[in-house]
C-alpha cells in the first residue's frame, strides 16, 4: 500500500478533477474531516485494505472551514464525504442543500437528537470540551476546575486560545458560554463579559490545534480550552506535558456527526466509507485508539475502555437550547471577533 499522503487545497481540487491519481488506477474518495492525522491516516489504511482500488484522500480542517469549503464548491463538490463536526454545523449545511441524504444500516440505534430527521446527516462521536493545562508547569491541583476559574487574575496572559472562528470546538464553548448567561440572566450580557475577561487573559489566538498544542508545550502558554479526545490522545501517546480537566459544573458535549456530500462523484464508495468507520467494531477502535465516545447506543458500555469508565461520572453535559445555537451561533460569532477579539487583551 502506497504511504499516506495529507492533501492541501489544490491537491485535493486537482484529485477530485482529474479522477483519479496521476500514479496509480485507483480510485479518489475525497473525505473532508477535523478529526486529525491519526484518526484519518487510520482508517484510511483500513478501508483501502478492504477497498483494494480505492486511494482514501483527507483534507484535514477545521469545521467551520468544512462548512465554508462546501459552500464555495456547491456548484462543483470536490468531497465525497464530511466526517466529523458538530451537529449544529452539519444541521447549517442540511439547510443550505449541501448534504445527500443517506440512512445507515444502524439508523435506529443512535438518539433522534443525534441524527437529522431527513437522513441528512448522523452522530458518530460525542466529544466533551475541556480545560487543557501544561502538566510541567501546572499541577493537578491548582489547574482550573471550572470554567470561570480560568477567569482567575494568576492566569492573566497564560491561556491559548485556538481562534474560534474556524474551529468548531471552540465555537461550542463560545456560544455555550452566551447561552448560560441566557438561560441565567435572561440576556447576553453576562456572557460578552465572560468573554471580554477571557480575551484579556488571552495571549494568543492559533491558527490550528498543532500550533496550540506546541505552543502550550513550550509554556509559551499554560490554559487552554480544547476537546477532550485531542487532548487525551496527545496525552496518551506524546511526549506532550498536557492534561485536562473537566468542568464540575457542566460541559457542552458536542456531538461529532458524518454526512455524504450532496453531488459526490463517487457515493456508493461514500456510502461504504460512512458505514465502514460507523461499525460497533470500528467505534470501539475509535474508543480505544483516539479516546471517542461512540454516540450508539448499542455499544455495551461495560466494553468501553477504561478512560471512559473513569471520565463518565465526571461528564455533567451543559443544558443548551439547540435550536438557538442553530439560529445564533453565526450571529454571535461576528460579534464576537468585531467587538470582543483582542478588545482587552494587554489591558
Amino acid at each position: 500500500m502506497r504511504a499516506r499522503r495529507r492533501l492541501g487545497w489544490w491537491g485535493a481540487v486537482f484529485l477530485a478533477a482529474a479522477g483519479a491519481c496521476a500514479r496509480d488506477s485507483r480510485t479518489p474518495l475525497v473525505v473532508y474531516s477535523p478529526h486529525g492525522k491519526d484518526l484519518l491516516t487510520y482508517y484510511a489504511h483500513e478501508f483501502e485494505a478492504a477497498h483494494p482500488n480505492v486511494d482514501v484522500q483527507w483534507v484535514d480542517m477545521g469545521s467551520q472551514d468544512v462548512l465554508d469549503r462546501l459552500r464555495s464548491e456547491k456548484a462543483n463538490p470536490q468531497a465525497d464525504v464530511w466526517f466529523g463536526a458538530p451537529s449544529e454545523i452539519f444541521t447549517r449545511a442540511a439547510s443550505e442543500g449541501l448534504l445527500q441524504p443517506y440512512r445507515p444500516t444502524w439508523a435506529d440505534d443512535v438518539p433522534p437528537d443525534a441524527r437529522d430527521p431527513h437522513d441528512l446527516w448522523y452522530g458518530t462521536y460525542l466529544t466533551p470540551e475541556v480545560i487543557a493545562y501544561n502538566s510541567v508547569a501546572v499541577s493537578k491541583a491548582d489547574a482550573p476546575q471550572d470554567w470561570d476559574d480560568v477567569l482567575a487574575p494568576k492566569w492573566r496572559g497564560k491561556v491559548l486560545i485556538r481562534d474560534p472562528i474556524a474551529s468548531g470546538s471552540m465555537r461550542a464553548i463560545f456560544a455555550a458560554i452566551v447561552a448560560r448567561s441566557i438561560a441565567q440572566t435572561g440576556s447576553e450580557a453576562a456572557g460578552w463579559d465572560w468573554l471580554r475577561r477571557l480575551d484579556g487573559q488571552t495571549s494568543e489566538y492559533t491558527l490550528n490545534p498543532t500550533l496550540l498544542y506546541q505552543k502550550l508545550g513550550r509554556q509559551e502558554g499554560l490554559i487552554s480550552l480544547w476537546d477532550m479526545p485531542d487532548i487525551a490522545e496527545l496525552e496518551r501517546k506524546s511526549e506532550f506535558p498536557i492534561a485536562y480537566v473537566i468542568p464540575k459544573s457542566g460541559t457542552p458535549l458536542v456531538v461529532d456527526a458524518i454526512a455524504i456530500v450532496k453531488g459526490a462523484k463517487h457515493p456508493e464508495l461514500a456510502k461504504a466509507f460512512y458505514e465502514f468507520v460507523t461499525t460497533r467494531r470500528a467505534l470501539l477502535d475509535a474508543a480505544r485508539k483516539f479516546v471517542r465516545i461512540p454516540v450508539r447506543t448499542d455499544i455495551p458500555v461495560d466494553s468501553l475502555p477504561e478512560w471512559y469508565q473513569q471520565a463518565e461520572p465526571q461528564l455533567k453535559p451543559m443544558p443548551i437550547d439547540t435550536r438557538m445555537l442553530l439560529d445564533s451561533t453565526d450571529v454571535w460569532m461576528r460579534y464576537w471577533d468585531a467587538n470582543v477579539r483582542n478588545s482587552m487583551r494587554g489591558k
